[in-house]
């Protein structure tokens, strides 16, 4: 996995959880993903097409997360996961993959991006876009976690 590609998407993330939402994420050790089963309750999947990669990112958060979140940016939100959180996390992961549309773009990488797919529950799974290894990456802060996942064709 190349970290010149991905770096741009996680720095995106820190970006629009601390612009947007007013919230510092602090990122932990990045790992292979052995199975479908997403680690939060809410979860932003997108997919990516471009001559030199395919693949998808997904961001998943814990539900307290997400909501606090929502009432972090808009000054108010439900106590329980409904569609206004998973408008919002799909918003997020539109986001996040748009700023790192444009730093790629910067260094010659271009891709087109589908609409975010979210999905929610508890034990939901992610279907990942392409055949390479899944890379899981922890965002830790005071209100909870946020999993951010990569997974490209090899």
């Amino acid at each position: 996995m190349n970290v010149d590609f991905i770096n741009p998407f996680l720095s995106s993330m820190l970006n629009v959880m601390s612009t947007m939402a007013k919230m510092e994420l602090t990122p932990e050790k990045p790992r292979l993903k052995t199975n479908e089963i997403a680690k939060g309750d809410v979860s932003g999947l997108i997919g990516m097409v471009g001559k030199q990669t395919k693949g998808s990112l997904s961001i998943t958060f814990e539900a307290k997360l997400a909501l606090a979140t929502m009432k972090k940016m808009v000054g108010e939100g439900p106590d329980v996961i409904n569609d206004e959180i998973t408008d919002l996390v799909g918003e997020i992961t539109n986001m996040v993959s748009g700023g790192a549309k444009r730093m790629l773009s910067e260094k010659g990488i271009e891709f087109d991006m589908a609409t975010p797919i979210v999905v929610s529950g508890i034990d939901h799974t992610i279907q990942h876009k392409a055949d390479g290894p899944v890379i899981i990456m922890p965002l830790t802060s005071e209100y909870g976690t946020a999993y951010i996942e990569f997974s490209f064709n090899k």
